[in-house]
């Protein structure tokens, strides 16, 4: 004889799913509009009724999760919801979030790729996955690189603000020797090189650093929008599309952006490039 509670149950949990959803998209819609809105707002941007979403913030409230100013009236986040961000911000590790990147790179085209952050010393190799017939590079986890001279140091001085990136380039151009001067060319190297990397969406080098021995880099931003890690790819020049619209470039520019939006980067509303 079939059980006439068993609809009833079945309801109630579609329900419960529900509201959780509608309070993860209020969440999330408070979180898009800068973490503090009016009620109207907060609607518009669900696309609900406020008398609904008014319910729900309610309960948000109750919960921690969402806090009203006395004076504005406006919804921001609240102590609770501060929690779970900070939770969350202490995981954002790029190299380990970049793991599964190193190894779709490594796998779809068959190239030498790494994830460099920026240490004491200058750009540092952290991880590096290599394919089964690796080009011989002296780079290993460690290794620190140049600014000027390599993929990875060009895309952290074109995408990052910090001012003594610019110092350390500008250290290294003075010690070069005319050759490789003649490599970049220009009255200023470094601007140049900067817009070339921001126009691309990518760094590009060929032969610089190591003769015979092409890369591409791109950055990885952190949630506040600044560049917490480079993820580079290179190989044997002589088989490598180094152009940014090539065969790895896009590779490397959307892996990066994976990255980075899992680090919880949103490309909408953060300032403009420096």
């Amino acid at each position: 004889m079939p059980n006439p509670a068993a609809p009833d149950l079945s309801t109630k949990r579609r329900q419960r799913v529900q509201s959780a959803e509608t309070g993860m998209t209020i969440l999330k819609a408070l979180a898009r509009l800068g973490g503090a809105a009016s009620l109207t707002a907060i609607a518009a941007e669900c696309g609900e009724s406020a008398a609904k979403v008014h319910r729900y913030l309610s309960s948000l409230t109750s919960e921690g999760l969402v806090a009203q100013h006395p004076a504005t009236q406006h919804y921001h986040l609240g102590p609770e919801a501060v929690r779970i961000g900070l939770a969350a911000l202490r995981q954002c590790d790029p190299v380990r979030m970049g793991e599964a990147a190193l190894l779709r790179l490594r796998e779809s085209l068959q190239v030498t790729c790494f994830i460099a952050v920026m240490g004491n010393m200058g750009p540092t190799v952290m991880r590096m996955e290599e394919p089964s017939l690796p080009v011989t590079v002296n780079i290993r986890p460690g290794s620190v690189l140049p600014v000027v001279w390599s993929a990875s140091g060009q895309a952290f001085l074109a995408f990052s603000q910090d001012a003594d990136l610019r110092t350390r380039a500008e250290a290294e151009l003075a010690a070069a020797t005319p050759e490789q001067r003649a490599m970049l060319g220009g009255a200023d190297p470094v601007q140049a090189l900067c817009q070339r990397a921001r126009a691309q969406g990518c760094a590009t080098v060929q032969d610089i650093l190591l003769a015979g021995i092409s890369a591409i880099a791109a950055p990885i931003y952190d949630a506040r929008g600044h560049v917490a890690a480079v993820l580079t790819s290179l190989g044997a020049s002589n088989g490598f599309d180094a152009r940014p619209d090539g065969r790895v470039g896009p590779s490397v520019v959307q892996e990066a952006q994976g990255i980075s939006a899992a680090m919880g980067f949103s490309a909408s509303g953060q300032p403009p490039q420096p």
